[in-house]
């Protein structure tokens, strides 16, 4: 049980690194379309660039959205308004006719000689007008009725019956105002006239515009427009090879791709669909994780810089497929190059270029197009990583910048001409969205510094900007330990010169060179570097205490480093410069004082920890063998060799670099970089063998 516990325990950080990898699938499938991906493309008035295409299954021809539009524009011409007859208009004008009919004939027979005979006989010509003009109808039509149809044709209801007719088979209200007139005709008797005012005052309009019953009517009309015309069988050829794609082919293949994606979208083609996409996506993260445990030991074997890469690929599938959702016109304004630069920026080319073609290639799975797109970002990120050989300068990002807006528009102009296309027809705004593009991928410069601060990583900006001599706190020791300072940028000289030539980070190196002994600042004198006469303090000091003040200047570095706020990367060079080695110097003096007394070596050991890595391993070779150099009181070839092969040695057979990813032959080009700069330095001639 104990032995299962240990093995698990021992897998534990293999495991946590592929359940990174698995999230970082998860992630991207997730942004995947949940459709298949149709694997044509065409554009109408070019040919038909793939093999002929025989319909795999029936399906009909759907209209174009103009044809369908010219089909609603002609059903909304030809359609016919709703009114509908109201027939207690009638009944109620009768009514109210006759109630003003018999009060004011009542009036006017006091007056008058208005007897009931005459009365009854006036009420039936006025029912007998009113019958006459109700039964035809009294229509009400305004302006905006008249603007929006311009036929005369209507449909009335009439009950539960809707027929149609023409606005001139009813009255206006002014056609009804004539017809009482010519009804009542030109004589001047009171009664006639009575009549005459109560109608005119009475009649209303019962036919009106429906206009809910005539909505509802024309969305029905408009809904019974089919959205297809024809039909193509299963077997039956859509297009050749080479025919050119017209504007019927055009909407043949766009309502196969229309089938075809709906047929593809329910519950068994998705389970299909996304089992796919696990697969794939999955072998690209194998491959990323292949190459890295393979080729970059070192990044695999760092947690963080494995999220750095995956989050990298994971954020540009996320923003690509967020631009696709929105507008696939977009898609041309996503920097997707920014994978390579700050990939770049943290690694190196090859890893850069590695990162970038996964990334290209996950979101070609996303865009239409996929093989021009991802030809095309391939190029641009080629193009980028090689203007990007080393980013000591800022001005390098504005240079790359240019490059990859350039090899964009060549490259699209070129596909363009490849497709038979004329510089006349091209699509101006699309070169604007590769400038936009190329503004985006500036803000590599903020998101590289973010990505510094939250993951504790290097480049090479913040290198330039911690190397500066400049900057307070080397200043500062140039001030108060002019010695050290000295040293280190000798020490810095050395290492620089050495990782160069071994394979490494140079710039990381120097920088880490100059920051390693910031510790000496709180005790400046009682390091030889920095003093200036035969006074020592360390002639009032046992040797023990000595040693402490020596290798505390390790412990004092981290504390003010951490003060200053440097990061870790540049900590871990003062912590690991001296390794687990001795204060020779002192143990050996206090052995000398004691031939008969044990010594126990501990007070004079360094508390570590070795070197881990050629930058500073490295670095420490340089500080061991720069310092041990300025002991030298006639220095020739011959004593520097010595000098060097005797230090370097004894860090090797200390086994100070059993950490470190250094060879034997990185050993050996070392030192003699090392001999090499220290002739130099002491003006060595090189003595050359007699002929």
């Amino acid at each position: 049980m104990n032995k299962m516990i240990k093995n698990l325990e021992s897998r534990l950080p293999l495991i946590y690194k592929a359940s990174l990898f698995v999230l970082s699938v998860v992630l991207i499938v997730f942004l995947f379309p949940r459709q298949a991906s149709f694997k044509y493309e065409f554009t109408q008035g070019r040919p038909w660039l793939d093999e002929d295409l025989i319909a795999p299954f029936d399906f009909a021809i759907q209209k174009s959205p103009d044809e369908i539009k010219k089909e609603e524009t002609d059903v909304m011409a030809g359609f016919i308004p709703f009114f509908t007859f109201d027939s207690d208009v009638f009944a109620n004008v009768v009514e109210y006719s006759m109630i003003d009919l018999n009060e004011k004939w009542e009036k006017r027979s006091l007056i008058d000689d208005f007897s009931e005979y005459n009365k009854a006989y006036n009420e039936k010509f006025l029912k007998q007008i009113l019958d006459s003009i109700y039964s035809k109808g009294i229509i009400f039509i305004d302006e905006s009725f008249e603007k929006q149809y311009k036929e005369t044709s209507l449909r009335l209801i009439k009950g539960q019956v809707a027929e149609t007719r023409e606005t001139s088979d009813f009255y206006t209200i002014i056609e009804a105002y004539e017809y009482i007139r010519k009804s009542i005709g030109n004589s001047n008797g009171v009664a006639k006239k009575l009549i005459k005012e109560i109608l005119e005052k009475k009649i209303t309009h019962n036919v009106f515009y429906n206009d809910e019953f005539t909505q509802k009517a024309k969305q029905t009309a408009l809904d019974n427009i089919s959205p297809t015309r024809g039909m193509i069988q299963q077997g039956e050829r859509i297009i050749s090879k080479g025919e050119l794609i017209t504007a019927e082919k055009f909407r043949i293949l766009d309502s196969y791709r229309s089938e075809y994606n709906k047929q593809t979208g329910d519950s068994v083609w998705f389970a299909y669909l996304l089992a796919g996409q696990v697969m794939l996506v999955s072998f690209a993260m194998i491959v990323l994780a292949l190459f890295l445990k393979t080729f970059r030991r070192d990044v695999f074997a760092n947690n963080r810089k494995v999220i750095l890469i995956l989050l990298t690929v994971c954020i540009m599938v996320f923003f690509t497929s967020l631009t696709l959702n929105y507008d696939i016109k977009l898609l041309n304004i996503v920097p997707v190059c920014l994978v390579p630069i700050i990939t770049r920026a943290f690694f190196d080319n090859r890893l850069a270029l590695h990162v970038h073609i996964i990334t290209i290639i996950l979101i070609g799975f996303l865009v239409p197009r996929s093989f021009e797109f991802v030809f095309m970002q391939f190029i641009a990120g080629i193009i980028a990583i090689l203007s990007l050989v080393s980013l000591r300068k800022r001005v390098q990002l504005f240079i790359a910048v240019g490059w990859i807006i350039l090899s964009y528009s060549a490259i699209y102009f070129g596909l363009n001409l490849l497709q038979g296309n004329q510089p006349s027809d091209m699509d101006i705004m699309v070169f604007a969205r590769f400038g936009i593009s190329g503004i985006l991928t500036l803000f590599a410069y903020p998101l590289i510094f973010l990505l510094e601060k939250l993951f504790g990583l290097n480049t090479d900006f913040s290198l330039l900007e911690l190397s500066d001599i400049n900057s307070p706190l080397l200043r500062d020791m140039s001030l108060k330990a002019p010695g050290t300072f000295q040293h280190s940028l000798q020490v810095a000289n050395l290492a620089e010169e050495a990782i160069f030539k071994i394979g490494g980070n140079s710039l990381l190196v120097r920088t880490g060179a100059l920051y390693h002994d910031i510790g000496k600042m709180e005790s400046p004198l009682y390091f030889t570097e920095n003093q200036h006469s035969e006074y020592n303090p360390h002639d009032e000091l046992t040797n023990e205490e000595s040693a402490e003040i020596i290798i505390g200047h390790v412990i004092d570095g981290i504390e003010k480093a951490r003060k200053h706020n440097l990061p870790e990367y540049i900590i871990d060079f003062i912590r690991t410069h001296h390794g687990t080695s001795t204060a020779r110097y002192f143990y050996s003096k206090e052995l000398i004082s004691n031939p008969d007394k044990e010594v126990s070596k501990q007070p004079f050991l360094y508390s570590g920890p070795c070197p881990y890595d050629r930058e500073t391993a490295v670095l420490m070779m340089a500080d061991a063998v720069e310092a041990a150099s300025r002991s030298l009181k006639n220095p020739d070839e011959a004593s520097i060799e010595e000098l060097v092969e005797q230090i370097i040695d004894g860090q090797v057979n200390d086994k100070q670099f059993a950490n470190a990813n250094i060879t034997f032959r990185d050993i050996t080009k070392i030192k003699d970089i090392f001999k090499r700069r220290l002739m130099n330095i002491f003006h060595v001639r090189i003595s050359y063998p007699s002929m």
